[in-house]
C-alpha cells in the first residue's frame, strides 16, 4: 500500500497510548496491550490524545498538542486550524455497563463556552455472542417521559439494544441516547472532546447532567450500524463530517512486499492520516526517513501528517490496518 505527497516533508511517527482509569474497566488489558493495574481498572486507551507522546524520529518524546502546535500546517493540512488534534481514537474495555448518556452537537458545545460538540463511531474489534450496545430511543419517547425514567431508574428500558459483531461499525452522531454493554472491545474514533452528559448511572455514585442531557438529546438521529463498502481493494467502514474510516487487509506477496496499488489516487494526501493496526504486524516506511522504518504491532497507532511525502506499509505476515482521517465539518462541506 503505498500513497504519495510532495510537499515539505514531514516524517511519519508512532504515538505511545495514554490508558484512562474507569470505574467499569479492567486491570488486566492483555492480550490488547500488555498493562496490569492491579486495584486501578483501566477503561479507555487514548491512541491520539492531547498527552500522548511520539514515540519515534525527532519528535519521540514530545505531546502531541505540542507537535500540532509547533507543525500545524505541515501535520494537519489546510483545511485545519485547532489547537488540538482534531479526532481522539481510544481503545474501549468495559467490563460493566457504560453509563447511559448522550453528547452535545457543536452549537450545543459553544453555547455553554466548549469549542465542539462530540459525535463518534465505534469499530467492534472484539464481540462476544450476544454483546449489544444501547443506541437511540424507542418509537413513543418524548422528553417528558425520558426524565420520569430518569428520575424512577427506568430509563434502560427506553433505549433501542442493537446486536454487535466483531468487524462491524455503528456511527453515534451528536445527540444519540446511547450506552456500551461488556462483551466488546471497541475502537472509537471521536471529535476531540471529553463532553458526555451522564443520564443514568445503574445506582453507581456519579454526577447525573440530566438538564443538559435533555436538552442534548434528538429522539430521531442517523445512529446505527454502516454496512462497508468495498472500494480499490480496502474496505470503506464510515464517511460522515469529521471522519472517514477505511479497513485494509495487507496480504503478503512472495518476496515479503504488499502487491498493493495506489490508495484513493492520493486523495486524502492534503490531511493527516492515523493507521491503527488491528491484527498482525507491519513496516512504515517513509522517504523522508529511509533510513528509519517504523515497527506497528497490533494495537499501535502511527499518524502519517499530510505533508509526510511518499510513504509505504509492509507485512511479514496477513494484517489488518485501519485508517482514520479526520474530515471537516458539516458546515465546511
Amino acid at each position: 500500500m503505498t500513497f504519495q505527497q510532495d510537499k515539505t516533508p514531514l516524517r511519519p511517527f508512532r504515538l505511545a497510548p495514554f490508558f484512562s482509569p474507569r470505574i467499569w474497566g479492567f486491570e488486566d488489558l492483555s492480550p490488547w496491550f500488555d498493562l496490569k493495574r492491579p486495584g486501578d481498572p483501566v477503561g479507555e486507551a487514548w491512541l491520539t490524545g492531547d498527552q500522548c507522546l511520539a514515540d519515534t524520529g525527532p519528535l519521540a518524546g514530545q505531546r502531541l498538542d505540542e507537535i500540532v502546535r509547533d507543525y500545524q500546517a505541515m501535520l494537519l493540512g489546510a483545511d485545519y486550524v485547532a489547537p488540538t488534534f482534531p479526532l481522539l481514537l481510544k481503545v474501549l474495555f468495559p467490563k460493566e455497563k457504560l453509563s447511559v448518556q448522550v453528547h452535545p452537537d457543536d452549537a450545543m458545545a459553544q453555547k455553554y463556552g466548549d469549542p465542539r460538540g462530540k459525535t463518534e463511531c465505534w469499530y467492534a474489534l472484539e464481540a462476544q455472542p450476544g454483546a449489544t450496545v444501547a443506541l437511540g430511543m424507542k418509537p413513543g419517547s418524548t422528553p417528558d417521559k425520558v426524565r420520569a425514567a430518569i428520575l424512577d431508574g427506568t430509563l434502560e428500558d427506553w433505549v433501542e439494544q442493537v446486536p454487535v459483531a466483531p468487524g462491524e461499525m455503528v456511527f453515534v452522531d451528536a445527540g444519540t441516547v446511547h450506552a456500551i454493554g461488556p462483551g466488546v472491545v471497541l475502537l472509537e474514533t471521536q471529535q476531540n472532546s471529553d463532553l458526555t452528559y451522564r443520564m443514568y448511572d445503574y445506582g453507581r455514585p456519579r454526577e447525573l447532567h440530566i438538564d443538559r442531557s435533555i436538552e442534548a438529546m434528538r429522539l430521531h438521529t442517523s445512529a446505527g450500524k454502516i454496512p462497508p463498502v468495498a472500494e480499490n481493494g480496502y474496505t470503506k467502514l464510515i464517511d460522515v463530517p469529521y471522519f472517514r474510516v477505511d479497513r485494509f487487509t495487507l496480504e503478503v506477496s512472495g518476496d515479503g512486499s504488499l502487491p498493493g496499488s495506489e490508495s484513493d489516487g492520493g486523495r486524502f494526501n492534503d490531511r493527516a492520516q492515523v493507521l491503527f493496526v488491528s491484527d498482525g504486524e507491519v513496516t512504515l516506511f517513509a522517504d523522508s526517513s529511509p533510513e528509519e522504518p517504523i515497527r506497528l504491532a497490533r494495537c499501535q497507532t502511527a499518524i502519517v501528517p499530510a505533508h509526510a511525502g511518499p510513504w509505504s506499509l509492509t507485512a511479514s505476515s496477513r494484517a489488518e490496518v485501519v485508517r482514520i482521517t479526520p474530515q471537516p465539518g458539516p458546515a465546511a462541506r
